[in-house]
């Protein structure tokens, strides 16, 4: 007898389990890279230490090290386009440069732009304060998508999508009182708000781009950076 078809709930949870496997493949994979690398690191400051103490004086002026004050413009230019279902698509550039520098986004949240080095937490990461713009577009860089609230949103509706993230990878939550409606989504140049935690539209948008094709590093770790 043919087995029944998956209902839609049930493929949405095959694939968070397929996705939970993967990320803890990655993260052993990138555990041991981080030893081999560190390795190789260790014997190039050996190497470079010698190589300086052996080149003498250089008449080249030493580069000018970032304070990592001040802001700098990292957001691309163009503008929100849209969908008929209500998302909004980014269109123009972004910009995906590394920086230490506070960047000005042209949007509130952001959905792309230069960013932190270091990425955000966002495997079903709650954070109940605030976290670094920056560190979370480089979230959203690895595929993640962003759910945000202000002081507007109910504390029901916080409560239950707090309960979603956790249970969702590739997914982190945190306030953002200056964004322009109390509860929104979202992922690299796409955004979309939502009326309520029982918004059908939550689910489409976490089905669609968590991970999704929008996604500049597919498969990158949403682990490992930082946790507040």
């Amino acid at each position: 007898m043919d087995a029944a078809p998956r209902t839609g709930t049930e493929q949405h949870k095959a694939r968070m389990e397929e996705m939970r496997r993967a990320q803890r493949v990655r993260e052993r994979r990138n555990r041991w890279l981080a030893m081999a690398a560190g390795t190789v690191v260790v014997a190039a400051l050996v190497t470079g230490g010698v190589v300086l103490l052996n080149s003498g004086s250089s008449d080249a002026a030493p580069a000018a090290a970032s304070d990592g004050k001040g802001g700098e413009k990292g957001g691309g230019e163009g503008r929100f386009v849209t969908r008929a279902d209500g998302v909004r698509t980014w269109k123009g550039t972004l910009d995906r440069n590394h920086t230490t520098a506070p960047v000005t986004y042209p949007m509130e949240p952001p959905v792309g732009g230069d960013h932190n080095p270091v990425w955000q937490n966002c495997n079903g990461h709650v954070y109940s304060e605030p976290v670094k713009n920056e560190a979370a577009v480089h979230a959203l860089e690895h595929g993640a998508v962003w759910v945000t609230y202000n002081s507007k949103a109910s504390k029901a509706d916080v409560a239950a999508l707090a309960a979603k993230v956790r249970k969702t990878p590739y997914t982190l939550m945190s306030p953002v009182e200056d964004q322009k409606d109390p509860l929104m989504l979202s992922a690299w140049a796409h955004q979309r708000s939502v009326t309520g935690a029982n918004d059908p539209h939550v689910d489409k948008f976490l089905s669609e781009f968590v991970q999704g094709p929008q996604t500049p590093e597919p498969g990158a770790t949403c682990t490992g950076g930082l946790d507040r």
